[in-house]
């Protein structure tokens, strides 16, 4: 038998089939054939180059057949082949033969790469290339990134295209070809055909923006270069396609002309006139980019003339005034209003204003107001006049521009001189101080000065004081002087501050005046001791001592701190009291008085104790404080009434005392209302009517 297998084939696809025929039954296991090969001659470069199915007995190359066949080596092989019925078992009939293979060359290669223009006039479908597989049949498709039904293959392996190609979109293709058998199975690997896209002037060159904003300088000379446009082709890079030449067509406005230029191959704007002084402040050009084939467009860059500050301010005249202002005129009182003008753009930084006072503003009197709208400004008043100190003001404004001069200079022109005249108005007093703060001793002698309100009228008239607010009358003040004295000792006890006013008026205009506040503050004096506050009478002790049981003693004293602050409490130098009675202070103005000793027979004591201020030298009150001590059950209550201390009245004699004192004050005041009902009143005789008071009619 003989055969032939391309090169190229893939393992396991069969190139020829081994024939044996078995004349028993078809239908029995006695004609079941199953095929094996023997032996491979030569044995190179592998001995195992092919195998064999061992039911079918279709031929095909092994993998290392697959990979290593080539026929310039070895370009025949015999295979010996052995057949056996009855499915290969032992007892079976076997028959043998010789399979010749030739190994034969194949067509089925990468085709050359192919090189199309884009955009093909047609007709279509246009071959491009074919492949051919030189085995047995073969069925061809293709695969790769291309649109479906760009590229197809026909069954003879000729490739054709079926539209038109756009470089921009892809410029080359990758086509895998693969080959097939009629069942699906890939005989051989798959070739490539590498289709290259070639360029056609088919793009307009575009600008990556409609509109470009630029900024030039009023003073940019001629050459000034103000700004790049660059247009992009998407035509092939490496072609004279992608060339692109600029033009300016428009200017608007329009006048004057030729202010611009663009430069034909890069692009560049730059300024042709000799200056854009006097210019409009914004252009609008139209630049068009074309290439070779005259394809075109258009962008338009708005160009805007920038002021430079080459115009200084000038006032429109050298000298302002004389303007005249009372001297009363409230703070903040526009005294004139003055402008300079600038010959620059309106609004921009070139033409503002900044204005100053060079001189006659020592003592700041006034100040600069500036209307940033219209560079106007305005001289106000920021200080109180005086016409008694100054009556005439000589002021110096400068005007500059807050940034710097690019030409030109500040001459005589950018300064001005304003008069100004203080007319006299008739003026109140003035005080020197607008609260005065005084300090009294308590209890010192009337008619001391205690302090002189200071004031003077500037315009030399007299000054008359009084005072408001002293409803009592404690104090008085001089009519001229201003002299404030004390009229009675004051009490820090029974008010420690004093608030009033003292009135300044004009002696010549009543209607002028001034006011202070006064304040008096009493300093304390240690003038008053301090006392026992509260009813201890119905308090107790018990015997013999409960522990923590104590009387609390409050005391007060109506002295500021720094006499009555502490309160202190001492026991009499007696040994006795000291014995039987203790005193632990509590706070400042309370202390504990409790028994110290265990036992004191129940009655009642006259306890003797000293309270003492903080004062140096101290003011004292002795105190005589009845105590009773009695025996207590066990809630601490008396069980029996202590003795009655000697010399303390008894309830019944307290009670009777009572009464018989209301019984007379009872009868006096029953002969006082009786005598006045029935005693007719006098009339007044003229001798004596000095003694009765005047009647006033209000």
């Amino acid at each position: 038998m003989r055969g032939s297998v391309q090169l190229g084939l893939l393992k396991g696809i069969p190139f020829m089939q081994v024939d044996a025929v078995d004349r028993d039954d078809r239908n029995t296991a006695h004609a079941e054939l199953r095929f094996r090969l023997m032996e491979q001659t030569p044995r190179i470069p592998s001995s195992q180059m092919f195998s064999i199915n061992s039911v079918t007995g279709e031929v095909s190359l092994t993998e290392e057949g697959a990979s290593t066949l080539d026929p310039e080596m070895c370009g025949r092989y015999k295979l010996s082949v052995m057949v056996n019925d009855m499915a290969g078992k032992s007892n079976a009939f076997f028959s043998s033969g010789i399979v010749t293979v030739e190994v034969t060359g194949n067509t089925w290669a990468s085709p050359d790469p192919v090189r199309l223009q884009e955009n093909l006039p047609g007709p279509y479908p246009i071959p491009i290339s074919q492949v051919k597989w030189s085995g047995s049949q073969a069925e061809y498709s293709l695969e790769g990134e291309f649109p479906e039904m760009l590229f197809t293959i026909s069954r003879e392996g000729v490739i054709y295209l079926n539209a038109p190609l756009d470089r921009e979109t892809q410029d080359q293709f990758q086509i895998s070809i693969v080959v097939e058998r009629p069942d699906g199975r890939e005989i051989a690997k798959p070739v490539e055909l590498r289709v290259m896209v070639g360029d056609a002037n088919d793009n307009r060159p575009t600008f990556p923006q409609a509109q470009y904003h630029t900024v030039v300088k009023e003073l940019a000379s001629r050459g000034t270069e103000i700004l790049t446009v660059q247009a992009a082709d998407n035509d092939d890079p490496k072609t004279d396609n992608v060339r692109i030449f600029y033009r300016l067509v428009g200017q608007i406005p329009e006048s004057p002309r030729a202010l611009f230029r663009v430069d034909r191959d890069s692009g560049v704007i730059s300024v042709q006139a000799d200056s854009m002084e006097g210019t409009a402040s914004q252009y609008t050009l139209t630049i068009t980019a074309e290439d070779a084939k005259g394809l075109n467009s258009s962008c338009t860059v708005v160009v805007t003339v920038q002021d430079e500050n080459n115009n200084p301010p000038v006032f429109s005249q050298h000298e302002y005034g004389p303007f005249h202002i009372p001297e009363d005129a409230s703070v903040g009182t526009t005294v004139t209003a003055v402008l300079a003008g600038d010959a620059d753009v309106r609004g921009g930084d070139s033409w503002k204003v900044d204005y100053r006072l060079e001189s006659g503003n020592e003592e700041e009197v006034f100040t600069l107001v500036t209307d940033k709208q219209t560079n106007e400004v305005s001289l106000v008043l920021s200080k109180v006049l005086d016409f008694e100190r100054e009556s005439e003001y000589i002021l110096v404004i400068s005007a500059q521009n807050p940034v710097a001069l690019v030409r030109g200079r500040y001459g005589p022109a950018s300064t001005a001189t304003v008069s100004i005249y203080v007319d006299d108005v008739n003026e109140g007093p003035i005080l020197s101080q607008s609260h005065y703060e005084v300090t009294v001793r308590e209890g010192e002698e009337p008619g001391r000065v205690i302090a002189t309100i200071r004031g003077y009228d500037p315009d030399s008239h007299p000054i008359r004081y009084s005072l408001q607010g002293d409803t009592k009358k404690y104090f008085s003040i001089g009519k001229y002087s201003g002299e404030l004295k004390t009229v009675q000792a004051l009490d820090r006890e029974e008010n420690s501050t004093y608030t009033m006013e003292v009135i300044a008026v004009d002696g010549r205009n009543s209607s002028l005046s001034a006011s202070t506040l006064v304040t008096v503050q009493i300093l304390d004096v240690n003038d008053n001791s301090p006392v026992l506050v509260g009813d201890y009478s119905w308090k107790y002790l018990c015997t013999p001592r409960w522990e923590d049981q104590a009387l609390v003693l409050a005391s007060r004293d109506s002295d500021g701190p720094q006499h009555g602050g502490r309160l202190n409490f001492s026991l009499r130098s007696d040994a006795t009291v000291r014995r039987n009675w203790k005193l632990t202070p509590i706070n400042d103005t309370h202390t504990n008085l409790s028994l110290n000793i265990p036992y004191l027979a129940p009655e009642v004591y006259t306890v003797p104790f000293t309270i003492s201020d903080s004062s140096s030298p101290p003011r004292s009150t002795f105190i005589n404080l009845p105590v009773t001590v009695c025996p207590c059950n066990i809630r601490g209550n008396c069980k029996m009434a202590a003795k009655q201390l000697e010399g303390m009245p008894t309830i019944q004699s307290a009670v009777g005392i009572l009464l018989g004192t209301f019984t007379v004050i009872g009868t006096i005041l029953i002969v006082v209302f009786v005598r006045i009902s029935y005693q007719n009143p006098k009339q007044p005789s003229k001798t004596h009517q000095e003694r009765v008071p005047l009647k006033i009619s209000v």
